[in-house]
């Protein structure tokens, strides 16, 4: 090899490197990870209505302009009541069926059933409701804030309180 394709191979190199650097540099200035496994094990859920329960896989779902992923889980024959978003929701079905109808009231006719491997686009403010075939997980996709608008929060069931929670009869 030439003097000079030496030279040039170096630089090429040289470059090649230097790029390398400034994009890992780059992703530690942000505070992202180059790789990250999150186990289904690991998952913190939190109940969020009857029989339905929430958890962050990723980000942070109520910053603005963060990417984020949440699952949902929800018992079988769980009702989530109409509600909407302010950002669009990605979601696709991980396990069960999800059964989905857009409208300002739960109208079990207009259900479109969602099985496993099944994605949906919602765009924001698009009203919506759901109702869930067997233990259903469904994980969603946005960019925050996340935040759930009922349409008549009156329909909507709290929670079941945890049995470690209830204070003892005297």
């Amino acid at each position: 090899m030439g003097e000079s394709k030496f030279i040039k191979a170096c630089l090429v190199i040289a470059a090649a490197a230097v790029c390398a650097v400034s994009i890992y540099g780059q992703d530690k200035k942000e505070g992202t990870e180059a790789h990250k496994i999150v186990r289904y094990g690991d998952l913190k859920w939190t109940p969020i209505i009857k029989g339905c329960e929430i958890a962050t896989v990723a980000g942070d779902p109520s910053a603005e302009g963060a990417q984020f992923v949440i699952r949902f889980k929800c018992v079988d024959g769980a009702k989530v009541p109409a509600h909407w978003h302010p950002t669009d929701e990605y979601l696709t079905v991980l396990k069960g069926a999800f059964l989905v109808g857009t409208g300002d009231t739960l109208d079990e006719s207009k259900l479109q059933t969602m099985n496993v491997g099944n994605f949906i686009l919602m765009p924001k403010e698009m009203r919506h409701f759901a109702v869930n075939k067997g233990e259903t997980i469904v994980e969603v996709f946005g960019v925050g804030p996340f935040k759930v608008n009922w349409v008549n929060p009156s329909e909507v069931l709290p929670p079941d309180t945890p049995a470690t929670a209830a204070k003892p009869k005297s």
